[in-house]
C-alpha cells in the first residue's frame, strides 16, 4: 500500500468515520472510500454497501477483473439511559454481540460496578454525557427510564446525531406525550419518527429479560436492515 493512501486510511479511523479499501487485485491498486460511493464503480456499489451494512470484507468480480472491499467500520456502541433492571440484562448480551456499551445514571445509587459489572458507567446528566460519547452512525441509544427528566434530554441529544437506532420504554400514550415534548425543543415529524416507542419488537415480552431481548433484536434489525431503522 502506497504511504499516503495508508496516511489517509489512518486520518479518517482515527476520526471515528467508516470507510474501506477497493482493492483492484490484478493491477495491485486501491482506492479509499468513505461515504462518497461516486469513486465506486456502479457495478460493485451494492457490494460495498452490503460490506458497510455486514461489517464483512468480501471479494466481488467486476469489468476490471477481481476486487477486495476491505471493511473498516467503527466499533459498535450501545448507550443505555437508565441503570435500571431491564439494563442488566441488555447491557451483557449486547456487549456478547459485539457493542461497547455505556450506561448513562446521574442517580449513583443505581449506576454501580456491582450492579453493571465490566459496563462503563456515566452519572453525569444524561445530555452532557451524550454530548461528550459523540453519538455517530454506528450507536444504539436506548432510554429506559420513564423519567421526562432524564430520557427526554439524551432523546434530545440523539436526534441531533447520526445514531443509527434511537428508543424509548414507555406506552404509545406516554410516547405521543413525550413527542409533544420533543416537538417543544424543535423536533419536527420526521425526526420524531426515528424514535422507536415502546422499544423493542413486539414479541410479547414481559420480564426484563424478555424485553432486553426484543430491544437487542430490534436494535439488530436496524443495524443489518437500514430500511426498517425508522417507524412508519
Amino acid at each position: 500500500m502506497k504511504l499516503d493512501l495508508l496516511q489517509h486510511l489512518n486520518i479518517v479511523r482515527a476520526s471515528g468515520d467508516r470507510c474501506c479499501l477497493v482493492r483492484y487485485v490484478d493491477r495491485d491498486e486501491a482506492i479509499l472510500v468513505t461515504d462518497d460511493l461516486a469513486k465506486v464503480p456502479a457495478a460493485i456499489r451494492p457490494s460495498v454497501e452490503k460490506a458497510y451494512r455486514e461489517d464483512r470484507s468480501v471479494s466481488v468480480q467486476s469489468e476490471e477483473g477481481a476486487v477486495f472491499v476491505q471493511v473498516f467500520n467503527p466499533p459498535l456502541r450501545l448507550i443505555i439511559v437508565g441503570a435500571v433492571h431491564i439494563a442488566q440484562f441488555l447491557a451483557p448480551m449486547a456487549q456478547l454481540c459485539g457493542y461497547h456499551v455505556t450506561v448513562v445514571d446521574p442517580r449513583g445509587a443505581f449506576a454501580t460496578p456491582e450492579r453493571f459489572p465490566e459496563i462503563a458507567l456515566e452519572v453525569e446528566w444524561p445530555d452532557e454525557a451524550l454530548a461528550e460519547l459523540k453519538l455517530n452512525r454506528r450507536t444504539a441509544v436506548v432510554a429506559l427510564t420513564h423519567d421526562p427528566k432524564l430520557d427526554d434530554p439524551a432523546l434530545d441529544q440523539a436526534l441531533r446525531s447520526d445514531a443509527f437506532y434511537i428508543a424509548a420504554l414507555g406506552s404509545r400514550k406516554n410516547h405521543a406525550a413525550r413527542c409533544e415534548r420533543l416537538r417543544a425543543e424543535g423536533h419536527d415529524d420526521v425526526t420524531l419518527k426515528r424514535i422507536h416507542g415502546p422499544a423493542g419488537l413486539d414479541i410479547g415480552a414481559v420480564s426484563p429479560p424478555e424485553i432486553a431481548v426484543a430491544i437487542l433484536s430490534q436494535i439488530t434489525q436496524c443495524l443489518r436492515q437500514p430500511h426498517l431503522r425508522f417507524t412508519p
